[in-house]
């Protein structure tokens, strides 16, 4: 561990930290209806888009009116997706000539990849350059980026302000929240942030690919037939050309990043040199990813009237956080003593030492685990170096940042109100421990919202471990698809379907996701992680908004202190291993156990 590299995770930090404040602010005034600095050129966009929606912004909705719009909303627009997909080969814009997806033979990757960006996961089974047209990429996915991620901010901002609210049964609504999100806060960020990546060299265009003549020819070898007999043989060609893949990548890219969606718009997402080419575009597209989950903590204080309360909320995820990046840096920065003894792994003037293997020598370790942990921390999903390298305790960190839930900071708007969630049996655990109704900021936490919490917190538990021992028991279907056997080979498997139902959207990278299996049971556990959370949340909210408040005692627990944060840090953390410590000992901890006894599958 190097000291740069701690300067590194310090310097971006500090940077998320200040940025906290007054994004946050801005956010609770455009939820609330308040004026802001961009009002006066925004504002005329946003009245004419009401005016043509035919949207009253002044009538709210109950939780079951918002539901039923959030859930037409997002089906109406998948469907959409899943036919622009099919039919992009007789649609313009498609220099390529780029098929339907999934012509000729139906695998699934169209339905998985509608289900896949309508929930703000954007899994990709698929290589993003050879399979989807320009057309599919600006009007489909860059579309669903902007209001899959609007979806979930609303969602989070009708939970706030069912807490905030007292003795009515409205909580805004659906279509007004999703529209001055994606307007005042996903749009500004997104030009900015597009325009900065193009000043960094990523490309924006819409030019036919091109064709580049090798300086040195190169020799490819694969398996096949030689002169029709029955063998298969090594066959080798020679290559002396290699297509440079283009397109309109920087305003994906943008709103892939701040909108914690994480798709990208080539195969190895932000590791390719046109999505992510200098350490600044690293950088941007980092602090992107966290940007407005961290803010959120601080509009949550304000629209609740306990900033107190929002900066403890910031300081438990600060430090799961924290503790994720730490070991996970100490567990890459460390030799694999499962290398042979010719690889250099220590740390030089010739060499960054550790294990460099899966990672970008353009941006080290450091970098390389800092985007790991909050990738996954965040719903974001998009990646700079590949997971299936990690050691297996450096692996274990995102995976374990997935498996509790995603309240990390989390996706925008999906990661506060997950923590809301768990903010909820925190207090409902104190109130238990001093044989009093448990308060949450003078609402009183009764047997509904329990009831809530509990179908909340094992939605993605239920989906992930289901499919998981499926697919494990089918040798074609489900084994065949492995990059490795043993404990490792299980981790792929486990953290597909953990970042289906937690709407992660990363991939471990070593498993072949591209079958009708893993195209349709990631797909169901994309819609039941996404939907199946979000109508409790929203049945929380309602219910919390129709209750009165009730003064503070000398038995209510505080919910201000670092106290609260260290109680509450303590029950995403227990939730998390007693649910998935049993499966994530047959993976990842045995693997670390075997790797540090020199053993191996």
């Amino acid at each position: 561990m190097s000291l740069s590299g701690w300067f590194q995770i310090v310097f971006y930090f500090a940077l998320l930290l200040l940025i906290t404040r007054p994004l946050g602010a801005y956010m609770a005034r455009v939820y609330e209806g308040e004026r802001t600095f961009l009002s006066r050129f925004l504002r005329p966009a946003e009245n004419l888009i009401f005016r043509f929606c035919r949207v009253d912004e002044e009538w709210e909705m109950n939780w079951k009116e918002y539901s039923l719009a959030l859930i037409a909303f997002s089906l109406v627009s998948g469907v959409a997706l899943f036919f622009l997909q099919r039919l992009q080969g007789y649609l313009p814009l498609n220099p390529q000539d780029l098929p339907g997806v999934d012509s000729p033979d139906y695998t699934g990757s169209s339905f998985n990849t509608a289900v896949s960006f309508m929930t703000n996961t954007n899994w990709q089974g698929y290589g993003g350059e050879t399979t989807m047209t320009y057309l599919t990429q600006m009007m489909g996915l860059t579309y669903q980026n902007f209001f899959s991620a609007a979806v979930g901010m609303s969602v989070a901002i009708a939970l706030i302000r069912g807490i905030a609210r007292r003795e009515t049964d409205h909580i805004g609504n659906f279509w007004v929240d999703t529209v001055r999100g994606a307007l005042y806060v996903l749009l500004p960020a997104s030009l900015i942030l597009a325009l900065l990546l193009v000043s960094q060299g990523v490309v924006q265009n819409l030019n036919p690919y091109e064709t580049a003549t090798l300086a040195d020819e190169s020799t490819m070898a694969q398996i096949g037939n030689e002169s029709g007999s029955g063998d298969s043989v090594e066959l080798k060609q020679a290559v002396n050309t290699q297509t440079i893949a283009q397109g309109p990548a920087a305003s994906q890219i943008a709103i892939k990043q701040l909108g914690t969606n994480g798709g990208g718009f080539f195969n190895v997402n932000s590791s390719h040199p046109f999505e992510n080419p200098t350490p600044f575009s690293n950088l941007l597209q980092l602090f992107a990813i966290l940007l407005i989950p961290a803010a959120f903590t601080y509009t949550l204080g304000r629209m609740v009237g306990s900033q107190k309360h929002g900066w403890a909320v910031f300081g438990a995820m600060a430090s799961l956080f924290l503790a994720g990046v730490i070991v996970s840096y100490w567990a890459e920065s460390r030799s694999n003593p499962l290398f042979p003894g010719n690889v250099d792994q220590i740390a030089s003037e010739t060499s960054p030492g550790g294990n460099m293997e899966g990672k970008e020598t353009r941006f080290g370790i450091a970098n390389s685990v800092l985007w790991a942990t909050a990738t996954t921390a965040a719903s974001n999903g998009s990646v700079n170096s590949m997971h299936d390298s990690y050691t297996p305790l450096g692996g274990l960190v995102p995976l374990a940042n997935i498996l509790l839930g995603e309240v990390i900071f989390g996706g925008v708007g999906a990661g506060m109100y997950g923590m809301l969630v768990f903010i909820i049996l925190t207090v409902f655990i104190a109130g238990l421990m001093v044989g009093r109704t448990p308060e949450y900021l003078g609402k009183k936490i009764e047997a509904f919202e329990m009831k809530m919490v509990v179908i909340a917190i094992l939605v993605m538990p239920l989906f992930i471990l289901s499919f998981t021992a499926i697919s494990v028991l089918m040798p074609e279907a489900g084994l065949s698809s492995r990059n490795n056997l043993g404990p490792h080979g299980l981790t792929e498997i486990l953290y597909a379907f953990s970042s289906g139902a937690g709407n992660n959207g990363s991939a471990f990278a070593g498993l072949n996701a591209n079958t009708l299996w893993y195209n349709t049971t990631i797909g169901l556990s994309m819609l039941f992680g996404r939907f199946f959370i979000i109508l409790p949340v929203l049945a929380i909210a309602g219910n919390m908004a129709a209750k009165k408040r009730v003064p503070s005692g000398a038995g209510t627990f505080p919910v201000t202190t670092p106290l609260f944060a260290v109680l509450l840090v303590g029950v995403v953390l227990i939730v998390g291993a007693l649910t998935f410590f049993p499966v994530l000992s047959l993976g990842p901890i045995l693997e670390q156990f075997l790797m540090s006894s020199g053993e191996s599958f």
